[in-house]
């Protein structure tokens, strides 16, 4: 695919994983995006481009990518104010070592006659094995490694620095809708006054009745009607309501079959429904979910659940974070019965219901003042301002959002939230690789400038002890490229 663009016709399977990172290819059809460098399947897509090549999904991610390469990492930032003191002291200690020998004892400065060949061989000896080439590119080669990995997963870290942040990170806070759910709303339960069991004729005839009234609106609860109704196959049970009113706060009307149907919530009905439905109807909305109720001229018939369903991998995303020793909080401004029967069903530590987005500005504050490194993720917009105030701010869904690839610190490129304790995990690895780098560097070093300063070294085993190092680390760096954790 040359250009990012929107399919005018045609269907296929496409290979998106260089994007967003997934294995397999995904079915694309017509009103379908696609991203410029993905791969075609079998079928032909007639596409419109909705971005010059320069602007597209890829390039800008490749951009981002190289910026983040160049954004350095406190802990890089160390090495190096770290370097322009270690490398005039060595200096100066090898002009000492040549110097003051002969001086003070009497030494020979050249002596050709021994292995050592003098003071002034010690000295060149040990500005050799004391060059700071490892020390200075253990750190660099780690999250060079590491940030290249994260983005062939589909994960983007804009820089060394909120890697090493996420890396320290103890709670992880989640906003709801479209984070750990799926954003999109779905009939969970139908049921008539005349139940008869699972899949019965009259609960069928319900899910019929009501799409029949529903399916001229957009309403995000009428698409969920349209959705129930074509999976049970009623979705032509009876034709399209007509004189179909919308009342605002109470639900929505029409005439179908010269019966009036009316759908809404049981406060959009003076009289108490079937008495064999008001703890079902109660219960359901203690756990969080909308109901439906239908009537047919003033008389009920039954009710329906609707609620946003939580993405498959959000539970296992959260327990990963648990076996991390990370901490997890839930921000939204939805409900407290709907946050607490989200957070039940993913394992979420902590609940804030009834947040504005300035509410979740302070509640990410306080949590950071409790736990000092805190995480947020969001859509990277609606949530933007808590995004910015977190530790670090993470995007989902972000291969499809200018906005939120601009705007968060790492950006899942596609809904996966598995890549949330992934991302932790390298960020973790990458961290330790640095510290065990910088360590190897240092302690061969040492090892080796003992060894010259007493006589036991010469001139080539300084050279391999600087040339070692460097390799070393520098495959142990690369070692990155490789890491899996969860995906």
């Amino acid at each position: 695919v040359p250009v990012d663009g929107r399919i005018l016709s045609g269907s296929s399977t496409v290979d998106q994983s260089s994007i967003t990172g997934e294995s397999a290819p995904i079915p694309r059809q017509q009103g379908d995006t696609v991203f410029a460098s993905s791969i075609n399947g079998a079928g032909v897509l007639h596409l419109e481009a909705t971005h010059l090549a320069a602007d597209s999904t890829i390039s800008r991610l490749i951009k981002l990518v190289e910026e983040a390469q160049e954004r350095r990492a406190p802990a890089q930032r160390f090495i190096d104010r770290f370097a322009r003191v270690y490398t005039p002291a060595v200096v100066i200690l090898a002009a000492l070592v040549a110097v003051l020998p002969p001086l003070i004892w009497q030494q020979p400065l050249i002596d050709p006659a021994t292995p050592i060949n003098g003071w002034l061989y010690r000295a060149l000896a040990l500005l050799v094995v004391a060059c700071p080439c490892a020390l200075v590119i253990s750190t660099p080669v780690s999250l060079v490694s590491a940030l290249s990995n994260a983005a062939k997963h589909g994960v983007l870290i804009k820089g060394g620095a909120y890697l090493e942040a996420l890396s320290q990170v103890k709670l992880v806070a989640f906003d709801k809708t479209g984070t750990l759910t799926q954003g999109k709303p779905a009939v969970t339960h139908f049921q008539s006054v005349d139940c008869q069991g699972n899949g019965c004729e009259p609960c069928s005839d319900l899910l019929g009745l009501t799409h029949a009234v529903e399916q001229s609106s957009e309403h995000p609860l009428a698409q969920a009607v349209a959705q129930a109704a074509g999976g049970h196959q009623v979705q032509n049970r009876y034709p399209a309501a007509t004189n179909v009113q919308a009342q605002i706060g109470a639900g929505i009307s029409g005439v179908v079959g010269q019966r009036q149907i009316m759908i809404g919530s049981h406060r959009a009905f003076a009289d108490l429904p079937h008495e064999a439905h008001c703890n079902d109807i109660t219960s359901a909305e203690e756990n969080g979910l909308t109901t439906m109720l239908v009537t047919a001229d003033e008389q009920y018939l039954g009710y329906l659940t609707v609620a946003d369903q939580v993405r498959t991998d959000a539970a296992t995303a959260v327990s990963h974070l648990h076996d991390l020793h990370i901490q997890t909080a839930m921000l939204t401004g939805d409900n407290a019965a709907t946050a607490q029967n989200i957070a039940a069903q993913t394992g979420i530590d902590r609940v804030f219901a009834n947040l504005l987005p300035e509410e979740k500005v302070g509640k990410i504050e306080e949590l950071l003042g409790e736990y000092g490194r805190v995480a947020m993720i969001g859509d990277g917009i609606n949530d933007a301002p808590a995004l910015a105030t977190a530790t670090v701010g993470i995007a989902m869904g972000a291969a499809g959002t200018d906005q939120a690839m601009e705007t968060a610190d790492v950006a899942l490129m596609h809904d996966n939230l598995s890549k949330l304790p992934y991302a932790i995990r390298l960020s973790r690895a990458a961290m330790r690789t640095i510290r065990t780098n910088v360590a190897l560097s240092l302690g061969l070093k040492l090892i080796f400038l003992i060894a010259l300063l007493f006589g036991f070294g010469t001139m080539w085993l300084a050279v391999l002890a600087d040339m070692g190092a460097s390799l070393l680390v520098t495959f142990n760096g690369m070692r990155l490229t490789k890491f899996e954790g969860w995906t």
